[in-house]
């Protein structure tokens, strides 16, 4: 059967494959459309097996709230590079899971790749389908998502850092508190949110630390107890200095104006991950050297 140019470009419409991928697989299946793309789907699905071992470390944070601002979502998916992450492809994917997680509302990442996007895939074929047209592995990490009778208010630090903030603080207010957050980086909201094997574990460290300083153990008592009340101090929101204003702290910025924050959920692209460093000149010595 003869493979027409309108055959090759239904082909790529329907897989957004590249000409020469959707001629060569309609070559092979004798020009049935339909095998053609169950054929690319599978090679897809190979090319993506193959780089799932790469590590994606780069990609981009994604938000979004809902109009009355009760509800609201933030997604990191992952990719190997930064170009990669600015292409229009991989942008496309991440805003379609993004609406998919605030309307479905999954229970987990496994939940989401199952579910349907608005073209008719599944996330995990969808997937595997960006994985085979920009070669690069593509994994979508992480979401979550907050409910409240507040208003949620979130910020976009470009694509890389992603904040989202449940406080009954005005919208001027919790944006800036959203915006603090992202520069800030706290682990937890206030002092009672800390778990105690957290503190514990930095106690002995400031204990060990101290006891080398040879002083007297009332002193040592003193400097432990100074030291982990800063320590806390900056690992918590309403303990660090606002950004903004660094002679105010978060905490009596929020009581002045009687607002509290319930909760907030910080994400940034790639933290947690181990990323390859490449060093191509020390790889270009050894090959030279052997």
């Amino acid at each position: 059967m003869a493979i027409t140019a309108s055959l090759v470009k239904e082909l790529r419409e329907r897989t957004g494959s590249g000409m020469m991928e959707c001629k060569k697989a309609l070559v092979e299946t004798d020009g049935d459309i339909e095998a053609a793309a169950e054929l690319m789907r599978k090679s897809g699905a190979a090319k993506a097996d193959k780089k799932a071992g790469r590590v994606a470390a780069d990609g981009a944070i994604k938000v979004t709230v809902s109009e009355d601002g009760k509800s609201a979502a933030i997604l990191e998916i992952n990719s190997e590079t930064d170009f990669v992450a600015k292409d229009d492809n991989f942008q496309a994917f991440a805003d379609d899971v993004l609406t998919t997680v605030a309307q479905q509302k999954p229970a987990s990442v496994e939940a989401l790749s199952a579910m349907a996007l608005s073209n008719g895939q599944s996330v995990e074929e969808a997937r595997q389908a960006l994985i085979a047209k920009v070669g690069e592995n593509i994994q979508v990490r992480r979401f979550e998502i907050i409910e409240s009778e507040n208003a949620i208010a979130s910020y976009l630090h470009g694509a890389r850092i992603g904040v989202l903030v449940d406080s009954s603080a005005d919208s001027a207010m919790a944006r800036d508190i959203a915006m603090h957050i992202a520069a800030a980086n706290p682990q937890f909201v206030d002092r009672d949110a800390v778990p105690s094997e957290f503190v514990d574990k930095e106690k002995t460290i400031l204990i060990a630390q101290a006891e080398s300083s040879g002083k007297p153990a009332e002193i040592i008592e003193k400097m432990i107890q100074g030291r982990l009340d800063k320590f806390l101090a900056e690992v918590t929101l309403l303990g660090q200095p606002f950004v903004k204003d660094p002679d105010q702290k978060v905490e009596k910025l929020l009581a002045d104006s009687g607002a509290s924050i319930s909760g907030f959920v910080r994400y940034e692209v790639g933290e947690g991950i181990e990323k390859k460093v490449e060093d191509f000149a020390a790889e270009v010595a050894s090959q030279l050297g052997s």
